[in-house]
């Protein structure tokens, strides 16, 4: 298996960036149901849209994207994001995404999320993260609440899926808020 490179590392987890020769395991992961379930995905993509997709974000400087891969093994568990940025404000959007169901409930979206949280606030001199969850989405409200996330809103019955309504709870990260998880 081909090394790449860190470009962060965490206990469990490092981030790195995409590679066309992780395609594969991202067009996969499209059909997996809990993926689409728990992200909202309702379009189909062809291979050929992902790959031109990703190559455009992954060199798009205004968003940070990174691959997840498991320390141990270099297999690949999902992808996080920085997106959104106002700098004026200094304020983001940041998302995170699982494609390996071996790997959920474990931890290790957590700890990504934790280390591009700390790059944000630490590297980019961010002050604000949000991000939207789905409230039938239990797993990621709690991962998002133990990093430090509040909630600031609900959007009731904004998204369809599985026959029926459910509401979009906005959440939001402060700088000084996250800090002291980092200690």
């Amino acid at each position: 298996m081909k090394k790449y490179e860190r470009f962060l590392e965490g206990d469990k987890v490092y981030l790195r960036p995409y590679h066309p020769e992780d395609l594969d395991f991202f067009y996969n992961g499209l059909y997996i149901f809990d993926t689409r379930t728990l992200t909202g995905l309702k379009k189909v993509y062809t291979k050929e849209f992902m790959g031109e997709y990703f190559a455009k974000i992954s060199s798009d400087d205004s968003r940070i994207f990174l691959v997840i891969a498991d320390k141990e093994n270099d297999e690949l568990i999902g992808d996080v994001e920085i997106n959104d940025i106002d700098w004026m404000n200094r304020s983001a959007n940041i998302r995170i995404q699982i494609s390996n169901g071996n790997y959920l409930s474990k931890g290790f979206g957590t700890e990504a999320m934790k280390l591009l949280l700390d790059y944000g606030f630490g590297v980019y001199n961010l002050h604000r993260f949000d991000l939207e969850v789905y409230s039938y989405n239990l797993r990621a409200i709690k991962a998002y609440e133990k990093l430090g996330f509040k909630q600031e809103g609900i959007k009731r019955k904004s998204h369809y899926y599985h026959h029926e309504f459910h509401d979009t709870i906005m959440m939001g990260l402060l700088k000084e808020e996250f800090q002291p998880l980092m200690h």
